[in-house]
């Protein structure tokens, strides 16, 4: 079977982005990553695009390669709530390993912060609600988010200074990255101080909404430089909606994991480098203990012993992750690959860790809904 390799990556900076559309921001990241990857246009043969909510076009995939002067052979768009970026990556894995694409180019953007009103944010995303058991009730994404947490602190004893641990961390990660939305040191009293969101959720325990794009390139050959080979993958879905939610201590991403695990022929402690999706802070939390990374209500004692800090065994989002770099859409998760093949590369300047050599990436979109697990792997 072939392999397939990440060879270049790009990105905008994240944040308030006036002037900029959907397609600007997509195309400024596809240029980056071709010049890391030292690729042409015409090396693209195929194109995975994620959707964007500023720009809900029908075609947007092909849309984006008009703009963009791309004819690719293969083209397609992929909507999976957060977990968009990493069923990307996947499906592109998939595309290489077959033999259908060469070079594909896996790029999502939005100007979700200066492109729409914080009414229709919040009602865009409210969706992922059930139309009939939840929406109703004028239920919020982090209203959905606020009940999960509650009923997992319940079960496990985790506390809100617990996650509001992480927050901080995420904030003293981004702090050293250029491109990051929000750069404001924080304390865990400011965290536990902000203003309330959905019980037990603050503000500081909430992704900031932003501009930005990225974009990855994934291909058949290894490249001559860093060989980041995609080793592992997997999915799984078990809802869609909180209400259909069986147990919080089972949302499908230990299943995700353990695919892609098995694929890689790999297990939990031969990791060293973590990009873990984290909409909120209960969010990174709960997949820390789900996948294994961490004993049921034990990760913020990983954290507090220094497991997850930039030198510790398991450095965490790096890059500041969705709480603190930003949450773009689809984008936003991306990020999390970026930044590990960065690190890979060692590219990622006062960020740089110990020479990571397998990382583990994974997303969920909805409500802890839709699960996808990444390997990666640097080949010497």
């Amino acid at each position: 079977m072939k392999h397939a390799y990440i060879t270049g990556v790009g990105n905008t900076a994240f944040g308030r982005l006036e002037g900029h559309s959907t397609l600007d921001l997509m195309a400024a990241a596809a240029r980056q990553a071709l010049d890391c990857a030292q690729l042409k246009r015409t090396g693209i043969d195929g194109v995975l695009c994620g959707y964007s909510t500023t720009m809900p076009h029908l075609m947007l995939s092909t849309l984006f390669c008009e703009r963009f002067s791309l004819r690719p052979d293969y083209a397609h768009s992929v909507q999976l709530g957060g977990a968009t970026g990493a069923a990307m990556l996947m499906l592109a894995r998939e595309l290489v390993q077959s033999g259908r694409c060469k070079n594909i180019l896996v790029v999502a953007g939005e100007n979700r912060l200066s492109g729409q009103t914080r009414d229709s944010s919040i009602q865009t995303l409210a969706q992922v609600g059930h139309a009939d058991f939840e929406v109703p009730n004028g239920a919020s994404v982090p209203a959905y988010y606020g009940l999960m947490a509650s009923r997992y602190m319940h079960e496990t004893g985790v506390t809100s200074q617990d996650l509001a641990e992480f927050a901080v961390l995420m904030r003293n990660n981004a702090i050293r990255h250029p491109d990051a939305h929000l750069t404001t040191p924080i304390s865990i009293a400011e965290v536990l101080a902000s203003k309330p969101i959905a019980e037990p959720l603050h503000l500081m325990d909430c992704c900031p909404i932003s501009d930005g794009a990225m974009a990855l390139i994934v291909s058949s050959q290894a490249p001559e430089g860093v060989r980041v080979r995609m080793a592992g993958a997997g999915q799984a879905h078990l809802h869609q909606h909180l209400t259909a939610m069986h147990d919080v201590m089972n949302c499908g991403a230990a299943v995700a994991a353990a695919s892609a695990f098995r694929q890689a022929g790999l297990q939990v402690s031969d990791i060293d480098y973590l990009g873990i999706y984290d909409s909120f802070t209960i969010t990174l939390l709960m997949l820390l203990e789900e996948i294994g990374f961490a004993r049921r209500g034990q990760a913020a004692n990983r954290l507090r012993q220094g497991d997850f800090a930039q030198q510790g065994v398991l450095p965490l989002n790096t890059h500041g992750g969705l709480l603190s770099f930003g949450h773009c859409g689809v984008a936003g998760g991306m990020a999390h690959a970026v930044e590990a093949w960065r690190q890979f590369a060692h590219q990622a300047g006062p960020r740089q860790v110990k020479t990571p050599t397998h990382a583990f990436i994974h997303a969920d979109g909805g409500v802890m809904s839709s699960h996808v697990s990444l390997i990666l792997s640097k080949e010497a």
